[in-house]
């Protein structure tokens, strides 16, 4: 009996926040103590529990969305995917790099170009460390980097892209650089190649306008790691041919990653409702709240990371660059940055870390900080209760899903909710912000929102068109779907 509870706190971190494994370690435990009969009916009893769970309803939700979101609406069983034989990849860089790792993993080979040898160099370096690291940990068989790496072309210049199939433009997330790429591409590039940006806000169809052949040009937008998350969302443009959509729907699925596809806006559809979130997270705060606060709210309900941590890990300084640009402060995070606190690549952001550790320790400098910039703005803190940091970190993110897909951005709600699982971390059990909407009730989401909308003085958190109506007709997200 006692290897039960070890096993049970062994396992605590895979377990955490799911109903079966408990209930499959109370049975084996009762195995241990209880007549056979009587066994018999204790694990009947946690079985029907579990079979008319939530939880059990989420994960089914999400077998059949994850299969629905590589279908497309508006093109017919006639259209057929261009043949893929070799990719070519704009930028050797962390995106690159892991992007590239994805085709190789598939028997696919790939050109990898850079603007000079060294960052080449260094890309590839990379890409061999992490497949020899994954066949250390037993993950690939040990002759699968030699193999993988041998499918790999490196060069300098984009004319080395002339023979590629699919070409998919990694570069810096600036517009003006990625209509230069585009624009020599159009040069380069064979007819009939499908040319993917991997943006992950930019407008696709000014990108396409640059090109020749806006017919080709679609998004890609893989997520980070590239070589590690499954999803991709396919951004369709207003010119982008049916059968260069159906192409990269087919290559992603190749490649053994989750497509779904999305329409052209700020963000697309994950980005777009993590920036409700974060706008969030960051008044939260001003409001009185600190940042360990909201990150264990966050992780409860079962995200692998809270904003603030999520943000200590990307870098501050990128955030704090794209507010200078576009002139726009948030005095706690930039009084953050003054200090030259940028996170974890500097030991200290909104937690401090230990030398070596990549664990978040909340900091009372960061409380002082938080305090003193309140003080200067004439702010006064309050007490926040957890159930108000949870209902504004996730309703808002659901009425910004309701209005992506009143905007046709997103196809269906099941769409929604695989970006957020793959792309995102959200917890499975819990089945995506639009399936949990609908546990949760549309009318109470809405009701809370406008509470909100009221209480913080927000207008962007009155409810969704959409949202308000499905509420008053007592539907839900779900009905969408069935028409």
């Amino acid at each position: 009996p006692a290897a039960i509870p070890a096993f049970a706190e062994a396992n605590a971190r895979r377990f955490k926040g799911f109903d079966a494994p408990a209930a499959n370690i109370a049975c084996v435990e009762a195995a241990t103590r209880l007549p056979f009969d009587e066994g018999i009916a204790f694990e009947q009893q946690e079985f029907m529990k579990l079979m008319f769970g939530a939880q059990s309803a989420a994960q089914r939700h999400i077998f059949f969305a994850e299969r629905q979101a590589g279908k497309i609406d508006g093109i017919g069983d006639d259209v057929k995917p261009r043949p893929i034989r070799k990719v070519g990849m704009i930028g050797a860089g962390t995106m690159g790099g892991g992007i590239s790792m994805n085709f190789l993993s598939a028997g696919i080979p790939v050109t990898i170009i850079e603007m000079g040898e060294e960052p080449l160099k260094r890309g590839l370096g990379i890409m061999q460390k992490n497949y020899e690291a994954t066949a250390a940990r037993g993950g690939i068989p040990s002759d699968a980097p030699a193999k993988r790496m041998g499918l790999i072309t490196g060069a300098v210049g984009l004319e080395s892209v002339k023979d590629a199939d699919l070409i998919i433009e990694a570069v810096f997330e600036t517009m003006d650089i990625k209509k230069e790429v585009f624009t020599k591409l159009d040069q380069f590039a064979k007819p009939g190649a499908v040319l993917a940006s991997n943006t992950s806000y930019l407008d696709v169809n000014k990108i396409a306008a640059v090109t020749k052949r806006p017919q080709d040009v679609l998004g890609m937008h893989f997520f980070s790691p590239a070589n590690v998350m499954k999803l991709c969302e396919i951004v369709r443009g207003e010119k982008t041919a049916p059968d260069a959509l159906m192409t990269a729907v087919n290559i992603v699925k190749r490649i053994a990653k989750v497509p779904v596809v999305v329409g052209v806006c700020d963000g697309f559809v994950g980005n777009r409702m993590l920036g409700a979130r974060t706008k969030q997270s960051e008044k939260f705060l001003f409001e009185g709240a600190l940042p360990q606060q909201v990150d264990a709210v966050v992780t409860k309900f079962g995200m692998p990371m809270g904003p603030f941590a999520m943000g200590d890990l990307a870098g501050l300084d990128i955030g704090w660059r794209s507010r200078k640009d576009r002139g726009v402060k948030s005095e706690i995070a930039d009084a953050l940055c003054e200090a030259g606190r940028f996170g974890q690549k500097t030991g200290k952001g909104y937690y401090k870390y230990e030398a070596g550790s990549r664990s978040p320790l909340p900091d009372p400098e960061v409380e002082k900080l938080i305090d003193e910039t309140l003080a200067k703005l004439g702010l006064k803190r309050r007490q926040i209760e957890d159930q108000e940091i949870l209902e504004r970190m996730v309703y808002p993110m659901i009425n910004e899903g309701a209005r992506i897909l009143e905007e046709k951005i997103a196809a269906r709600p099941s769409d929604i909710d695989v970006v957020w699982l793959y792309g995102y971390g959200w917890p499975i059990y819990r089945g995506g912000p639009m399936f949990y909407a609908d546990q949760v009730g549309l009318k109470h989401v809405a009701e809370r929102l406008s509470f909100y909308a009221k209480q913080t003085n927000d207008p962007s958190l009155e409810p969704a068109p959409l949202l308000k109506r499905l509420a008053d007709e007592g539907k839900t997200f779900a009905s969408l779907a069935k028409g």
